[in-house]
């Protein structure tokens, strides 16, 4: 198994070659405009669109915590709406990640990771507004991908580094 590889710079810029799926946890009402997914949507405009059509019409697709909708960006690119936090803020001091539901996507990311040939890039999924611990998400990533094969790549932003940045 390789280990997971933590990388200072921009998950939507992966530092790796061949396909790539950058993945982030997505809120379950519909919310889209904070934290990391901005960093995308400067980049990609199909991911909020793909995003905000699929809550729209949760009744009538899988829409829901534990779900992940894959969403081609780029020739062989991809961008993973995950969802994986009830709400958008705290509620009775529990915050709004579900470690459950980040365990069931990354499991469904992994099978779409291994399909695809495709490295994993992600910032501290479920750490910022979602306000979870990467004690806990950290072995959930070990747990889902790692023993598939899968290169993960996990970024703390630097914009110093970035270009652009």
């Amino acid at each position: 198994m390789l280990p997971i590889a933590y990388l200072k710079g921009d998950a939507t810029l992966p530092q790796a070659a061949g396909p790539a799926i950058i993945c982030h946890v997505c809120n379950d009402a519909g919310g889209w405009g904070k934290g990391f997914v901005v960093a995308v949507s400067r980049r990609w405009h199909q991911p909020e669109a793909a995003y905000r059509t699929w809550f729209a019409e949760r009744k009538r697709n899988d829409f829901g915590l534990g779900s992940v909708q894959l969403v081609q960006v780029e020739t062989a690119k991809w961008v993973a709406n995950m969802v994986a936090q009830v709400g958008t803020r705290p509620h009775n001091g529990r915050p709004p990640i579900r470690y459950d539901a980040v365990a069931a996507c990354l499991a469904t990311l992994s099978a779409h990771a291994v399909r695809l040939g495709a490295s994993v890039h992600m910032p501290r999924i479920g750490c910022g507004l979602a306000g979870g611990e990467w004690s806990e998400v950290e072995p959930l990533i070990q747990a889902q991908l790692l023993p598939h094969g899968l290169q993960v790549f996990v970024y703390d932003y630097a914009p110093e580094l970035v270009p652009g940045g």
